[in-house]
């Protein structure tokens, strides 16, 4: 359970506490997480006090109370106060596990950014930018464009109450935005088989909309950004869990997408019996894979999953991860495309699956990258697109 959820159902449960308590232990909380490994061989409480030193930017109320030689020094830079804990931790004690990174992320820095809290982002649907902006402003929200569609706000920005959610922006962070580069790739590449045209900008199949199927959809963030940069499309929608599929069907209802088509599958379990595969009537011009997975790379946004973790749960990922692409291959086109990603830093999740899927599939790889996150406030992604 995200410890969000767990911290509201304990308030809930226990009502002596005010506001002020409330967010004062929340934010405890949070900062003795985002320590990591860093801290474990202290005792809970001077992990939570150290927590709230380090993730300090200026002095404050609450270290004050609790730790006041420390917060006179709370401007100082993380390397700063670690030498001042005098404890045989240091900054790259918080993530310890660097030679199990993808390739090229500064070790570093992606420690550091554990310590500061990760920003909001939109999406804007496309003909909503004017209308979205404007009504930011109007509210007094802070924003910052980050591309053509993208904004970034401070955290606990409270957009909810001042836009239409999903149907005039989607709260997304901007690496996973990114993705849509991937998306549009596969689009501008069009499929290598030739009854493929492009007709006003759209890619279709000998007059057929193009078949997307979305096969990991969870509340189906990526499946509307497919929908707004390929429209018209015939789209699919799977998930293990029933759960989600009714919080996904509520996002499309606002989000304006009413024909499509929805299965909840296990994709890990064998192949696809003959009743899912009328279901899903493959085979699909592209498949988007946004495979279960260790989640390493949107910590910053839920430092308890750090704090916590196991490192023999990467090669479990890596087993799933395996299982479910062998079984949703078959279905593409061929020509087709499989767009791979992972919200995860390891690379047995991300590089070592571009290479399975390419000696064992013999899939075509046409561009993989680490949309790297942690040094803009966001989270870090992997994504890699394939021919079939």
């Amino acid at each position: 359970m995200p410890f969000g959820i767990f911290i509201k159902q304990y308030f809930s449960a226990h009502k002596k506490y005010g506001s002020k308590d409330r967010r004062n232990i929340t934010h405890l909380c949070y900062c003795g997480f985002r320590t990591g490994k860093a801290l474990q061989h202290l005792s809970i409480e001077e992990q939570i006090q150290t927590g709230l030193f380090l993730c300090s930017g200026e002095p404050n109320e609450l270290l004050q109370y609790l730790k006041p030689d420390w917060n006179e020094m709370a401007h100082l830079s993380l390397h700063e106060k670690f030498s001042i804990l005098n404890i045989p931790s240091s900054i790259l004690s918080v993530f310890p596990w660097k030679d199990e990174l993808s390739e090229g992320i500064d070790h570093e820095q992606f420690c550091a950014s554990f310590f500061t809290q990760p920003n909001l982002f939109l999406r804007i649907r496309p003909g909503k930018e004017q209308i979205v902006q404007s009504k930011l402003q109007q509210a007094g929200i802070h924003f910052s464009k980050i591309s053509k569609s993208g904004l970034a706000l401070p955290n606990a920005s409270k957009v909810d109450t001042v836009i239409e959610i999903d149907k005039e922006a989607v709260i997304q962070d901007y690496s996973s935005q990114r993705i849509g580069e991937f998306i549009e790739m596969a689009r501008a590449l069009g499929p290598s088989v030739p009854a493929f045209a492009k007709a006003s900008g759209h890619v279709q199949t000998a007059g057929k909309l193009l078949r997307v199927w979305d096969a990991c959809a969870a509340s189906g963030g990526k499946s509307i950004l497919a929908y707004d940069l390929l429209s018209p499309i015939d789209l699919t929608v799977s998930d293990v869990r029933e759960s989600i599929i009714v919080n996904l069907k509520k996002r499309f209802e606002a989000a304006g997408i009413q024909r499509y088509h929805q299965l909840i599958a296990d994709l890990s379990a064998t192949a696809l019996n003959s009743q899912h595969l009328i279901a899903i009537g493959s085979p699909f011009d592209i498949i988007i894979t946004d495979v279960p997975c260790s989640g390493s790379g949107t910590w910053g946004r839920t430092p308890e999953q750090l704090y916590y973790f196991d490192p023999k749960e990467i090669s479990r990922y890596s087993a799933l991860q395996k299982k479910i692409v062998t079984n949703v291959i078959p279905h593409i086109k061929p020509g087709g495309w499989l767009l791979y990603c992972t919200c995860s830093v390891f690379k047995k999740e991300n590089e070592e699956m571009v290479q399975f899927l390419t000696t064992e599939h013999h899939l075509q790889l046409h561009k993989a990258e680490l949309l790297k996150g942690y040094d803009q406030k966001a989270d870090t992604l992997f994504a890699a697109l394939f021919t079939a």
